[in-house]
Protein backbone atom coordinates (compact mmCIF):
# COMPACT_ATOMS: atom_id res chain seq x y z
CA UNK A 1 0.00 0.00 0.00
CA UNK A 2 1.06 3.02 -0.92
CA UNK A 3 2.03 5.96 1.74
CA UNK A 4 0.21 9.40 -0.05
CA UNK A 5 0.91 12.34 1.84
CA UNK A 6 -1.90 15.08 1.54
CA UNK A 7 -1.97 18.16 2.83
CA UNK A 8 -2.75 18.97 6.30
CA UNK A 9 -6.04 19.43 7.00
CA UNK A 10 -7.86 22.71 8.15
CA UNK A 11 -9.76 25.50 7.04
CA UNK A 12 -9.60 25.46 3.14
CA UNK A 13 -10.70 28.65 1.17
CA UNK A 14 -12.64 26.82 -0.68
CA UNK A 15 -14.40 24.37 1.11
CA UNK A 16 -15.74 27.69 3.77
CA UNK A 17 -17.04 29.45 0.42
CA UNK A 18 -19.23 26.62 -0.33
CA UNK A 19 -20.42 25.53 3.11
CA UNK A 20 -20.81 29.53 3.50
CA UNK A 21 -22.90 29.97 0.22
CA UNK A 22 -24.43 26.20 0.83
CA UNK A 23 -25.52 26.75 4.31
CA UNK A 24 -27.03 30.31 3.76
CA UNK A 25 -28.90 29.37 0.55
CA UNK A 26 -30.35 26.26 2.24
CA UNK A 27 -31.56 28.67 5.12
CA UNK A 28 -32.75 30.92 2.37
CA UNK A 29 -34.92 28.00 0.66
CA UNK A 30 -36.35 27.03 4.38
CA UNK A 31 -37.50 30.67 5.08
CA UNK A 32 -38.86 31.37 1.60
CA UNK A 33 -41.51 28.04 1.41
CA UNK A 34 -44.34 31.00 1.78
CA UNK A 35 -43.26 32.21 -1.89
CA UNK A 36 -44.97 30.64 -5.07
CA UNK A 37 -41.32 29.89 -6.78
CA UNK A 38 -39.01 26.93 -6.47
CA UNK A 39 -35.41 28.34 -4.90
CA UNK A 40 -34.04 28.20 -8.92
CA UNK A 41 -36.73 30.24 -10.10
CA UNK A 42 -36.03 32.83 -7.30
CA UNK A 43 -32.57 32.87 -8.12
CA UNK A 44 -33.44 33.59 -11.75
CA UNK A 45 -35.80 36.69 -10.72
CA UNK A 46 -33.04 37.98 -7.90
CA UNK A 47 -30.78 38.06 -10.98
CA UNK A 48 -32.85 38.98 -13.76
CA UNK A 49 -34.15 41.91 -11.53
CA UNK A 50 -30.96 43.52 -11.22
CA UNK A 51 -30.19 42.65 -14.51
CA UNK A 52 -33.58 43.67 -17.22
CA UNK A 53 -33.22 43.37 -20.58
CA UNK A 54 -30.40 40.54 -20.48
CA UNK A 55 -30.76 37.81 -23.29
CA UNK A 56 -30.74 34.65 -21.98
CA UNK A 57 -27.54 33.28 -22.56
CA UNK A 58 -26.15 35.94 -20.23
CA UNK A 59 -28.59 35.17 -18.03
CA UNK A 60 -27.70 31.14 -18.07
CA UNK A 61 -24.05 31.85 -17.09
CA UNK A 62 -24.56 34.14 -14.61
CA UNK A 63 -27.11 31.95 -12.77
CA UNK A 64 -24.83 29.18 -13.82
CA UNK A 65 -27.28 27.13 -15.47
CA UNK A 66 -26.75 25.72 -18.96
CA UNK A 67 -29.06 27.20 -21.59
CA UNK A 68 -31.13 24.81 -22.35
CA UNK A 69 -31.96 24.26 -18.68
CA UNK A 70 -32.50 28.13 -18.00
CA UNK A 71 -34.79 27.68 -21.43
CA UNK A 72 -36.73 25.75 -19.65
CA UNK A 73 -37.12 27.60 -16.46
CA UNK A 74 -37.98 30.43 -18.20
CA UNK A 75 -40.63 29.07 -20.62
CA UNK A 76 -42.53 27.44 -16.85
CA UNK A 77 -41.90 31.55 -15.38
CA UNK A 78 -43.25 33.35 -18.36
CA UNK A 79 -46.57 30.85 -18.85
CA UNK A 80 -46.74 31.87 -14.82
CA UNK A 81 -46.72 35.49 -15.80
CA UNK A 82 -43.34 36.25 -13.99
CA UNK A 83 -41.18 37.08 -17.47
CA UNK A 84 -41.71 38.30 -20.63
CA UNK A 85 -39.66 37.46 -23.60
CA UNK A 86 -38.80 40.46 -26.11
CA UNK A 87 -37.58 40.68 -29.46
CA UNK A 88 -33.74 41.95 -28.98
CA UNK A 89 -33.67 45.15 -31.46
CA UNK A 90 -29.93 44.83 -32.33
CA UNK A 91 -30.23 40.83 -32.97
CA UNK A 92 -33.55 38.86 -34.95
CA UNK A 93 -32.50 35.64 -33.10
CA UNK A 94 -31.93 36.67 -29.52
CA UNK A 95 -34.78 37.61 -27.23
CA UNK A 96 -34.44 39.89 -24.34
CA UNK A 97 -36.09 39.09 -20.54
CA UNK A 98 -37.92 41.13 -18.27
CA UNK A 99 -39.32 40.80 -15.18
CA UNK A 100 -43.17 41.25 -14.80
CA UNK A 101 -45.49 43.20 -12.16
CA UNK A 102 -45.96 40.07 -10.68
CA UNK A 103 -42.54 38.89 -10.49
CA UNK A 104 -41.38 42.58 -8.87
CA UNK A 105 -44.34 41.99 -6.44
CA UNK A 106 -42.19 39.10 -5.15
CA UNK A 107 -38.62 39.90 -5.00
CA UNK A 108 -39.24 42.78 -1.86
CA UNK A 109 -40.10 39.44 -0.13
CA UNK A 110 -37.14 37.57 -1.03
CA UNK A 111 -34.87 40.31 -0.47
CA UNK A 112 -36.16 41.33 2.82
CA UNK A 113 -35.34 36.97 4.02
CA UNK A 114 -32.57 37.61 2.53
CA UNK A 115 -31.35 40.42 4.20
CA UNK A 116 -31.86 38.93 7.00
CA UNK A 117 -30.27 35.49 6.49
CA UNK A 118 -27.09 37.99 5.74
CA UNK A 119 -27.45 39.61 8.94
CA UNK A 120 -27.63 36.53 10.65
CA UNK A 121 -24.96 34.97 8.85
CA UNK A 122 -22.44 38.26 10.01
CA UNK A 123 -23.45 37.93 13.56
CA UNK A 124 -20.03 39.18 15.42
CA UNK A 125 -18.53 41.15 12.61
CA UNK A 126 -18.23 44.66 13.52
CA UNK A 127 -19.33 47.12 10.94
CA UNK A 128 -15.16 47.58 9.68
CA UNK A 129 -15.26 43.86 9.50
CA UNK A 130 -18.41 43.49 7.40
CA UNK A 131 -17.08 45.82 4.93
CA UNK A 132 -13.16 44.15 5.09
CA UNK A 133 -15.17 40.82 4.94
CA UNK A 134 -17.05 42.28 1.79
CA UNK A 135 -14.45 43.98 -0.34
CA UNK A 136 -11.92 40.82 0.49
CA UNK A 137 -14.83 38.36 -1.37
CA UNK A 138 -15.58 41.09 -4.37
CA UNK A 139 -11.65 40.88 -5.19
CA UNK A 140 -12.09 37.23 -4.90
CA UNK A 141 -14.95 37.64 -7.18
CA UNK A 142 -13.27 40.14 -9.30
CA UNK A 143 -9.80 37.87 -9.39
CA UNK A 144 -11.71 34.46 -10.94
CA UNK A 145 -13.50 36.19 -13.13
CA UNK A 146 -11.42 38.16 -15.24
CA UNK A 147 -11.24 36.81 -18.53
CA UNK A 148 -7.41 38.13 -19.47
CA UNK A 149 -6.23 35.72 -17.03
CA UNK A 150 -8.03 32.48 -18.54
CA UNK A 151 -8.85 31.17 -15.21
CA UNK A 152 -12.44 30.74 -16.41
CA UNK A 153 -11.86 29.63 -19.87
CA UNK A 154 -11.91 25.76 -20.20
CA UNK A 155 -9.88 24.75 -23.20
CA UNK A 156 -11.34 24.79 -26.31
CA UNK A 157 -10.54 21.62 -28.69
CA UNK A 158 -12.01 23.29 -31.80
CA UNK A 159 -9.59 26.64 -31.65
CA UNK A 160 -12.59 28.75 -32.02
CA UNK A 161 -14.36 30.83 -29.22
CA UNK A 162 -18.10 29.44 -28.68
CA UNK A 163 -19.06 32.81 -27.78
CA UNK A 164 -18.43 32.28 -23.85
CA UNK A 165 -15.35 33.80 -23.41
CA UNK A 166 -17.54 37.36 -24.34
CA UNK A 167 -20.34 36.10 -22.25
CA UNK A 168 -17.84 35.87 -19.44
CA UNK A 169 -16.73 39.26 -19.63
CA UNK A 170 -20.24 40.76 -19.32
CA UNK A 171 -21.00 38.54 -16.20
CA UNK A 172 -17.82 39.74 -14.57
CA UNK A 173 -18.82 43.72 -15.82
CA UNK A 174 -22.16 43.08 -14.21
CA UNK A 175 -21.08 40.92 -10.79
CA UNK A 176 -18.60 44.09 -10.51
CA UNK A 177 -21.69 46.58 -10.81
CA UNK A 178 -23.58 44.48 -8.35
CA UNK A 179 -21.48 44.60 -5.71
CA UNK A 180 -19.99 48.53 -6.52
Amino acid sequence: MTDHKFPPLGPSLGFLLNDAARLMRRRFEQRSRDLPMTSAQMRIIARLARNEGISQAALAAMVDLEPMTLCRHIDRMASGGLVVREPDPNDRRARKLYTTDKARALIQPMFVKAEAIFEEAQAGLDPEARARFFEALTLIVKNLSDPDTGADTPPCTTGEDDGRTAQRSRVAATTEEETA
